[in-house]
Formats: structure tokens, sequence, C-alpha cells
């Protein structure tokens, strides 16, 4: 068997899966920022994590992140630690504070992924029902999605970060809410997501996941998290989604 025979078997079965995939999901959960767009296209995630450790160095708390959370360049891990060592502060409320507003901030300059408006409405055309389930303020969701006349697709299941930070994904929490209240049951879901967390998420939900992931670093993140299926563009889903119409 030559290596273009198995290379085309292999692309053969990833397509099937993820028309599986597909064809069984009832209810599809999405992350946000990822699947749906990338929010700091243009107001640069590592710029917002380095002001909020700047904000809490002012404060004279530089002792309450190690090395390697201040040079994380997440914003949410940042958040993460501090609440960690001081949860349900005033200082962690204000943190996250700071952070919505830097994430509303980036709504005006984020760039949509390709082919997920169209995905979105289509998908929603042809009867399933959606949900965001997401780390990011639910603020931030819906400043988005009414400026891409897509909040109905999703309205009212927009489940995004509150001020119980133990329970931002990997924890599945924000799946589970979706669930509830769409009364849908796990394997009738379908979570796209772009980072290990989303999967992890996933698993603890007991609900089926498929990995975007826009370049090869995020594919590698994906695949040595687990996750058997991956795609790099939502152009191919559009177009078995369209079929089912």
């Amino acid at each position: 068997m030559t290596s273009d025979t198995t290379q085309t078997e292999t692309v053969a079965a990833q397509t099937e899966a993820l028309r599986d995939l597909i064809t069984r999901a009832r209810v599809v959960l999405w992350d946000f920022d990822g699947p749906i767009c990338r929010l700091f296209a243009g107001h640069a995630a590592d710029k917002v994590a380095d002001d909020l450790v700047e904000w809490l160095e002012g404060r004279g708390l530089h002792g309450l992140l190690t090395d390697e959370e201040r040079q994380s360049l997440d914003p949410h891990i940042v958040l993460r630690a501090l609440d960690r060592r001081h949860p349900g502060s005033d200082l962690v409320n204000e943190l996250e504070e700071r952070l919505t507003t830097e994430e509303l901030r980036a709504t005006a300059s984020a760039m949509p992924t390709p082919y997920a408006d169209p995905l979105i409405r289509t998908w929603k055309a042809v009867g399933r029902r959606m949900a965001i389930a997401t780390n990011n303020s639910p603020r931030v969701v819906r400043t988005y999605l009414e400026g891409r006349d897509l909040t109905a697709c999703f309205a009212p299941h927009i489940y995004g970060r509150t001020q119980q930070l133990n329970h931002l994904k990997p924890d599945p929490h924000c799946l589970n809410r979706a669930l509830n209240a769409m009364g849908s049951a796990p394997s009738d879901a379908l979570m796209i997501g772009d980072t290990p967390s989303d999967l992890y998420a996933a698993k603890a939900a007991g609900v089926p996941f498929l990995g975007y992931a826009r370049n090869e670093r995020k594919e590698k993140l994906l695949r040595d998290a687990g996750a058997t299926v991956t795609v790099s563009s939502l152009e191919p889903m559009l177009t078995m989604v369209r079929t089912q119409a």
C-alpha cells in the first residue's frame, strides 16, 4: 500500500467521521472565541494579559502569580490563578470586570471565522438548536452576535463566564447548563471547540467533540489532548449541513 493510498483512506475516514458527527447532532454547542470568531484579532490577548498582570503588580500583588502565570499571555490563566488564591474576593471580581471590559473592546475588531456565519444560519435553518458555551463573558458574546445579526440563532442559550470562576472550562458546567436548558441528552449534542479545555469539558459532559484548528499548532494541541476529529476549515461542514436541508 502506497503512502498516497494511506493518506487518501485517512482523509476518507475523517470525512466520514465528520459526517457522522454532523448527522447525529440535534443540538450544537459552540465555543465562542475560535470557532465563531477571533475575538482578539485586532486587540491582542497577550497585551490584555500583560495589562492584567501590571494592574495586580501596581497594587503590590506581584507575589500572587507565579512566573509562568505572569508570562502565560492568556488573560484567563491570570484570572483563574488569582481566583484559586482568593476565590470570590472583591479583587477577583474587579479583575474579572476589567477582563470583560477588554473583551467588549475587542468585539469591535473581532474577525469572523471563515464560513462560521453561513454555517450557523444554515444549521439553524435545517432545524438544529444551538447554544454557546464559552469562558468569555456572555455580555461579550451578545455584543458580537448582535453586530453580526446572529443573536436569534442562539438566544437565549448563551452560557459564559460567571463570578464562579471554578466553573470555567475544562469544567463542564457551561455545557451542562446548556444541555439542561435545552432538554438534550449529551449523546444528541455536538461540541465545537478549538482548545484542549473545550475537549476536556465535552468529555466530562459526555458530549461528542469536533475540534476546529485554524493552524497546525492548534491541531497538534487538540490531537495530543485526544481529539479524533478535527477540521481546519468550516467549509466542508457547511457543505454537509446544506445536504440536510
